[in-house]
């Protein structure tokens, strides 16, 4: 953890995760994430005049790296095993926010948050005291129509979840 105490410390800290983040080359990305990044800001407001009261708010940036489908991406190797990977921890992120739409929808459902490290390092940001909000990258190529229109279904789905959160206050 390290504390930024302005705007472009913060900047700073995600050019360096930026810097490390893995990528490889595939047949529909020169420069396609090998994995998912994280980046998580704590913040944490004082009140000048009340000094008793304060509020704290967690915001978790979350840049998902896209599902690959093999015969698209022509990769192999260890790329090929990163994409597995990938799509794992999407397939499990897609379980929970189905069942978060179900519970959404009234009916009593498991909550699989613990069938991956993304699922759950995400659980309060997707079932907790929150607001979420997805941002869905899209390609206007024909030749990606396929991923395009799974990707949209995918940001549906999420939009389907219910969440009502309240103010951190102490």
């Amino acid at each position: 953890e390290i504390v930024a105490s302005d705007a472009e410390k913060l900047v700073q800290l995600m050019h360096s995760g930026t810097k490390n983040r893995a990528v490889s080359s595939t047949l529909m990305n020169s420069v396609s994430s090998r994995s998912h990044s994280i980046f998580t800001i704590k913040v944490h407001q004082k009140d000048e005049e009340d000094k008793s009261k304060n509020v704290f708010a967690k915001l978790n940036l979350v840049d998902l790296a896209g599902s690959e489908r093999q015969k698209g991406t022509g990769a192999s190797g260890q790329t090929l095993k990163e994409g597995a990977n990938i799509n794992k921890s999407l397939s499990a992120l897609g379980n929970v926010i189905n069942a978060l739409v179900e519970i959404a929808n009234g009916k009593k459902t498991f909550v699989p948050f613990r069938n991956s490290k993304l699922t759950r390092v995400l659980q309060e940001s997707l079932g907790g005291n929150s607001l979420c909000t997805m941002l869905a990258t899209l390609s206007p190529a024909a030749s990606n129509y396929e991923e395009t229109m799974s990707t949209l279904r995918y940001a549906n789905r999420a939009k389907a979840i219910k969440v009502s959160a309240t103010k951190n206050e102490e």
